[in-house]
């Protein structure tokens, strides 16, 4: 009896698994027994796939720890990973049954140590150098006295309380303060939508776009700056086309959008000292022009007013400038009578002679020859040609009188015909045609009812238009108790009852 309770087999007692129980345990154990862990390593191969989601290795000296990040999970990473980073990942260990593999889901990654953080920041600073994000050429010139300046800052932080207050002692200026978070995961998102967003707004518009931007905020170590440090907040500041100055930090502070933006100033008060002058320096710069201006313009005049006088003193007087033309005038004057009493007789002694051969009997024998020509010629000039040429133009017009005729009589007729044949198809496809086949009309209240029983019942009174006349045809039955339309027998020669179309 004893052989029938032994086990001829060691472990033959053991449960049974199947592979997905199996993996499903052993994911369970996982996450059960390590929970939420942080882990401190080295990152190693990264590879982001097209769905989004990142995977990359964590590492040591021995051994390599497989990480996913999920694609909604990367916007609230502080810190991407990058090879050879050294990192402080958080987040739960799971397993991947499918392939006997466990890995860890990351949602939070943190630079280990402030000499990883340097290292990262001088990494990015060679990449965006060397895409000539800080080459001096592309910065633009800051504008001399700005309308608005936009403000990216903190709203509760002294950072905006010492700019404005500068703006005021300095020459105020209206400031659109965009208020953002200055450190942390938030920070860097919010600062680039900031930038993009001032870009983006209309000049003149309802809210303005500022001539200027100011991105500021306070000292800190690192860790708290870091924010200002990644790469979408220095791309956005490259592409702005409103130029920008930074303000991040002490004098002694140093991020990455001080190397893109187009002026650094030590401090947010220093930034506002950049943004506008003096007002007063400038007042009294502008009345110190003004007053150069005004003993420029009267030295000038002066001047003007001397050499005239120097250039006056070396002109002969008037009188001496008149008195040659005036000896020539006397002189002229006194040969005048004797000149013009020579013309007169020399043009006395010329008509003498032209006259002397115009006699009356040579004019009458001139005017005479002109008169015997002209006779000759009219003589010449009949009429019977042209009337020739008239008669024969009346009788082409009459000619082509008839062919008019002709022809638009030959048109009238054509389109009299064609109007015919269409007034006969017309009478062939009208419905008046129809009815005088024995078919008639059912109208409601002026509109055609269709052939179904039913909407003639519920159309009100009825018309029936017949070939020869229109009939009420719910008046006459109400009077003479008439069928109703259901009434009406079926069947039967259609022609002998008629249809409704």
């Amino acid at each position: 009896m004893s052989d029938l309770f032994d086990d001829p087999i060691p472990g033959q007692n053991a449960p049974e698994f199947t592979v997905s129980e199996i993996s499903g345990e052993v994911k369970r154990t996982l996450e059960g027994t390590f929970g939420r862990i942080r882990v401190r390593g080295e990152v190693g191969r990264v590879f982001k796939a097209r769905s989004g989601h990142l995977y990359y290795d964590i590492k040591d000296d021995r051994s390599v720890l497989a990480c996913t990040t999920w694609k909604g999970q990367i916007s609230g990473l502080s810190v991407v990973p990058e090879e050879g980073l050294e990192v402080v990942v958080t987040g739960r260990l799971t397993a991947f049954g499918a392939q006997s593999k466990y890995n860890m889901n990351v949602d939070e990654v943190a630079v280990a140590g402030q000499g990883a953080l340097m290292a990262l920041l001088e990494k990015r600073k060679k990449q965006l150098e060397a895409e000539g994000l800080f080459a001096p050429e592309r910065k633009k010139p800051l504008p001399y006295l700005p309308h608005i300046i936009g403000v990216v800052t903190s709203p509760s932080g002294a950072v905006i309380r010492d700019i404005l207050h500068r703006l005021r002692d300095r020459f105020p200026r209206k400031v659109l303060v965009w208020p953002v978070a200055v450190q942390g995961k938030t920070c860097a998102p919010e600062v680039a939508r900031a930038i993009e967003g001032f870009n983006r707004l209309t000049p003149g518009g309802a809210l303005p776009r500022p001539d200027l931007i100011i991105v500021a905020r306070g000292g800190g170590s690192i860790e708290d700056l870091w924010g200002f440090n990644e790469e979408i907040v220095a791309r956005a500041a490259a592409a702005s086309q409103i130029p920008l100055i930074s303000a991040v930090g002490h004098e002694t502070d140093t991020t990455l959008i001080d190397f893109v933006s187009d002026r650094r100033a030590p401090t947010p008060t220093a930034a506002a000292e950049l943004a506008v002058p003096v007002r007063l320096e400038l007042m009294a710069w502008a009345e110190n022009q003004g007053a150069r201006l005004t003993r420029a313009a009267g030295q000038a005049v002066q001047l003007r007013r001397q050499r005239l006088n120097d250039l006056a003193r070396a002109l002969p007087k008037p009188d001496t400038l008149l008195e040659t033309p005036r000896q020539r005038l006397d002189r002229i004057s006194d040969r005048l009578p004797g000149a013009l009493i020579s013309g007169v007789q020399r043009r006395r002694v010329h008509l003498s002679e032209t006259a002397a051969s115009l006699r009356p009997a040579t004019l009458r024998q001139l005017v005479e020859g002109r008169r015997n020509r002209l006779q000759n010629l009219s003589s010449r000039l009949s009429l019977r040609p042209i009337q020739r040429e008239m008669a024969a133009q009346k009788d082409a017009l009459a000619r082509l009188a008839q062919r008019l005729d002709a022809a638009q009589a030959a048109r009238i007729d054509r389109q009299r015909q064609s109007l015919a044949a269409s007034g006969r198809q017309l009478e062939i496809l009208s419905y008046k045609a129809t009815l005088g086949r024995g078919y008639a009309v059912v109208r409601a209240g002026g509109d055609v009812v269709t052939t179904r029983a039913a909407a003639a019942a519920a159309a009100g009174p009825l018309q029936v238009e017949f070939a020869d006349g229109t009939l009420d045809v719910t008046r006459d039955a109400a009077q003479t108790g008439g069928a109703s339309a259901s009434d009406k027998p079926s069947g039967g020669d259609r022609g002998d009852q008629g249809s409704l179309f």
